[in-house]
């Protein structure tokens, strides 16, 4: 049996408490270690986390997902062999089998982070806003398509302890995503895309692929490519 006691799941948690129990049950049966960010909640997703095993952080007040990723990463890579770190969807979007090939590729090639992308493996259902939305992002960002990203707001990520240490997410939101991209490109992290699957259940849907997330992902992302 592989020991993956030097991986860390970070988990971004807000008002996930139908399944974020189950959510960290799963990912434990392969995954020992994981630290969940509840980023102040308003249900019980606390009582879930701790259910589920995992290490708790919590935000006392809701400061967005850039922010949990944040505080979860400076949690993990204080932790006593942590090598390896994974960032991870709490609505059950994001499947363990890939977080292993992508651990697979981390290992193997001499790369720094590997991203997950929707556009060279298959997701259930994703909707349409969402497609677009993605789609456009990439073709306003220079830096995106000169990385050679097809899906930059892809929240399935697997990097090193370089990574882990340089990190420093200053968007709290969903802008985080592009920040990342930035933080790639002037740091000069070594990347490579990894084909997974996303699991567009009801649940998820109804939770975060509303079309106001689509609009203020793009608006983001037309701001900042008129800035450059």
């Amino acid at each position: 049996m592989t020991d993956w006691s030097e991986v860390w799941l970070i988990v971004p948690v807000y008002n996930e408490g139908q399944v974020i129990a189950d959510v960290v049950r799963h990912a434990r049966q392969t995954f020992p270690n994981i630290v969940c960010v509840d980023d102040g909640s308003k249900d019980d997703s606390a009582e879930g986390i701790r259910a589920g095993g995992a290490h708790l952080v919590q935000h006392p007040v809701n400061l967005g997902q850039g922010a949990a990723i944040q505080t979860g990463v400076e949690y993990a890579r204080r932790q006593p062999g942590a090598e390896y770190f994974v960032t991870f969807d709490a609505d059950g979007q994001h499947r363990v089998e890939d977080v292993l090939s992508m651990l697979e590729r981390l290992r193997s090639e001499p790369v720094d982070i590997v991203v997950g992308t929707r556009f060279h493996g298959r997701s259930e259902n994703i909707p349409w806003i969402k497609r677009f939305v993605l789609k456009t992002v990439v073709m306003l960002s220079r830096r995106t398509r000169r990385l050679g990203l097809t899906d930059a707001h892809n929240g399935l990520r697997v990097f090193n302890r370089t990574v882990a240490e340089q990190l420093d997410i200053t968007l709290n939101g969903m802008g985080h995503a592009s920040e990342i991209v930035e933080m790639i490109d002037h740091r000069k992290w070594r990347v490579v895309e990894e084909p997974v699957t996303i699991l567009y259940t009801e649940y998820s849907m109804a939770k975060g692929q509303s079309l106001i997330n689509g609009v203020n992902i793009l608006f983001d992302t037309m701001l900042k490519s008129k800035a450059r």
